[in-house]
């Protein structure tokens, strides 16, 4: 993995944007930023890199809310999302990777237009959906760290008040991260010793745009930041099917 000066800036940038959108905007930094990633890096760096920075963003921004989780539903849905994780790690250690980013530019793309477009539904749904909807999420986040968005789908069905739904969601996104971690490092994915040189490299960049972020987080609109960045994602998605096709 040979990168010159022009391609490690841009790294940078994307880690720093995608970590800007968190901070101002509470979203997910990995559906932001790994879809761009993946055009300069391999997918097997990608994700590991954004697994050890959801972790360090985890630490630093966790516990304000840890009283308002909803204990219930976070354990519904573990157990789903653990085997979710296993599942992916396998995948992501032995699938053909043209395969893998041809499946995570059509569910970006996907949920970027309904993001964009959609209307979402409302009504509450059945406890039995934390099964599929746990195990495909474990899946998207040990693939491609974004099962951030189907846990939402699930849990924002069965939690009404927001503040709740907020805190159970971030501290699941935070046990998957960490999961996650343990799951990868068992499969020897952080034995890659440029993996490790660019994560170090490029952590003051996540460091940098969470911390712009949260600055942000009152003078910048939360709704026209996330439809700026789906409408980026659009056409990266895009282009990552077209690449794989």
């Amino acid at each position: 993995m040979e990168l010159g000066y022009g391609s490690l800036a841009l790294i940078g940038l994307i880690v720093v944007l995608a970590y800007v959108v968190v901070g101002t905007t509470g979203f997910g930094a990995s559906i932001t930023s790994v879809p761009l990633l993946v055009h300069l890096l391999p997918l097997t760096t990608v994700v590991p890199m954004m697994v050890v920075f959801d972790l360090c963003a985890g630490l630093l921004l966790g516990g304000r809310n840890f009283q308002a989780i909803n204990r219930r539903e976070l354990l519904r849905l573990l157990p789903f999302m653990l085997v979710g994780i296993v599942l992916g790690v396998t995948l992501l250690v032995s699938a053909p990777e043209r395969i893998l980013l041809l499946t995570l530019g059509v569910a970006v793309l996907c949920y970027a237009a309904w993001s964009l477009w959609g209307r979402p539904p409302t009504a509450a749904i059945d406890a039995f959906w934390s099964m599929p909807l746990g195990t495909i999420g474990g899946v998207f986040s040990a693939l491609f760290g974004t099962g951030g968005p189907i846990y939402t789908i699930y849990l924002a069905r069965r939690i009404g008040d927001k503040r709740v739904l907020r805190a159970t969601i971030s501290t699941l996104i935070f046990i998957s991260a960490l999961a996650r971690f343990g799951a990868l490092v068992a499969a020897g994915v952080f034995a890659q010793r440029q993996l490790l040189l660019l994560t170090g490299l490029m952590l003051p960049c996540m460091l940098l745009g969470l911390f712009a972020g949260n600055r942000l987080h009152d003078r910048l609109p939360a709704k026209q930041v996330v439809r700026i960045i789906w409408s980026l994602l659009l056409v990266s998605s895009s282009s990552l099917i077209w690449r794989s096709v």
